[in-house]
């Protein structure tokens, strides 16, 4: 947060405070519905705009005193960047705080393009409220409170649904924890979170699901950076949540560590209504492993598996496949892994795509492997340029970037997707074309929202 002053009248009035969402992978944004409550216990009536999958309402704007633009993702960033100009436009006083994981990673470029405060960590929800109270005036403090409804957010309908051979639900989102207790370098929680992880109050997790619920919700996706990071603290929110609601399905996110260390659950999750478990695996290269210090191998990825999917719960894991130390042959063991092991529709095609995202502050920086890169920063990309020293890969992940774009625009089949990847990746090797093996694969369990960062 930065030390300017600020003092603003009528910020109790209905709409005087502005929450935006740019983008949660799909889901009811987080970045919006506890901010929303908390303002609202606090006695402030908020509007709310989610922009992912609502226009932006320009009365909306002009009537804020103060807006709150939610980026905890970096797409989420630079879409909220985009706003900026239009925001002064509109409303050329207004005081604007962005908050989220990339508003603290990027808070001085933020702060220099107009933005007034920035909040990064921590329960951002309470530290908005706090900050607007400290910028009321003192007719503000005794201005009365009415009871207005305002702040609707959209319905859960509009966002992405859980899928499974043929069986939609609506999905609810919630977090059982902030931060993460692990120090993955290319990760961009540990420069804001510094190893350290605090959990929500299970009541607060337990209301979320149950207001979702009452809105039509019947599986929840909990987006922790690690599920597993307080595995009995996520473990009584689920036996709770299952007494309550036993048709309830959901996914969670965790670590391959964490599938070995905590295997005695996974039975357990699976009878409480896990469909799904999503893991980083990254990669499959020793070398790149360790750079990004996932603490984890191929055996130990191979074993999650069989851990996971042992309990009727499908794994889908997750890829940053273009690194500057990933090799063509690495890429392509890849693809023998995922089409080997039956996994190609537990993969979101644009995951063969992901290029290493380098923001300010990460802790690659200090890696020896990455100061011996030549990096650019890129303040208006909020990350660091870099370029792989054998030229086909860049030119590979444009060419499997540009393919999955454009097979999604035609609604192509992912295992077909899958195949034409690995067969231009093989036809740059100069390897033969694998065979389509198509009678291996079988749909999973997803969210329709393909994974993006």
């Amino acid at each position: 947060m930065d030390k300017k002053s600020y003092t603003i009248s009528r910020m109790i009035t209905p709409g005087a405070i502005l929450l935006i969402s740019c983008y949660e992978l799909g889901h009811r944004p987080i970045g919006l519905t506890r901010p929303l409550a908390s303002f609202r216990t606090a006695g402030f009536l908020p509007n709310t705009i989610d922009i992912a999958v609502e226009q932006l309402d320009v009365e909306k704007v002009k009537q804020a005193k103060f807006i709150g633009i939610s980026v905890p993702m970096h797409t989420a960033l630079r879409l909220g960047v985009h706003l900026l100009p239009r925001i002064r436009d509109l409303n050329p006083d207004v005081v604007i705080c962005m908050y989220g994981l990339y508003a603290g990673l990027n808070a001085d470029y933020l702060l220099s393009l107009g933005v007034n405060y920035c909040i990064g960590r921590g329960d951002v929800s309470e530290q908005l409220v706090q900050l607007v109270q400290s910028l009321l005036n003192d007719d503000d403090r005794e201005f009365p409170v009415v009871d207005v409804p305002i702040g609707k957010l959209p319905d859960l309908e509009k966002y992405a649904q859980f899928e499974d051979n043929g069986e939609v639900r609506h999905v609810g989102y919630t977090e059982t924890t902030h931060g993460c207790k692990h120090l993955c370098t290319h990760c961009p929680i540990p420069p804001v979170y510094n190893g350290k992880f605090f959990p929500v109050p299970q009541e607060t997790v337990l209301n979320e699901i149950h207001k979702q619920v009452v809105e039509g919700a019947t599986h929840i996706t909990f987006g922790d950076p690690d599920f597993l990071n307080g595995p009995l603290h996520g473990l009584r929110v689920l036996r709770e949540m299952h007494d309550t609601y036993p048709n309830l399905t959901f996914d969670f996110t965790t670590k391959v560590e964490h599938i070995l260390k905590h295997r005695k659950h996974f039975p357990e999750f699976a009878e409480l209504g896990c469909r799904f478990v999503i893991s980083a695996v990254e990669s499959l290269s020793d070398r790149v492993l360790t750079i990004l210090e996932k603490h984890h191998t191929r055996s130990d990825v191979e074993e999650a598996i069989d851990i996971v999917q042992g309990t009727g719960i499908a794994l889908r894991p997750t890829w940053v496949p273009f690194t500057p130390w990933t090799s063509l042959d690495a890429y392509l063991e890849i693809l023998e892994f995922v089409e080997m092991h039956g996994l190609i529709y537990h993969v979101d095609p644009v995951q063969f795509a992901v290029r290493l995202l380098i923001p300010p502050g990460s802790y690659l920086l200090n890696r020896p492997e990455t100061k011996a890169l030549s990096l650019t920063l890129d303040e208006t990309a909020f990350s660091y340029v870099w370029v792989h020293p054998d030229a086909r890969m860049d030119e590979l992940q444009k060419t499997v970037n540009s393919l999955v774009e454009n097979d999604n625009i035609t609604d192509v089949d992912p295992l077909d997707t899958f195949y034409s990847i690995w067969e231009v990746s093989m036809d740059l090797s100069g390897k033969s074309r694998p065979k389509r093996n198509k009678r291996r694969h079988s749909p999973a369990p997803r969210i329709t929202e393909a994974w993006f960062c």
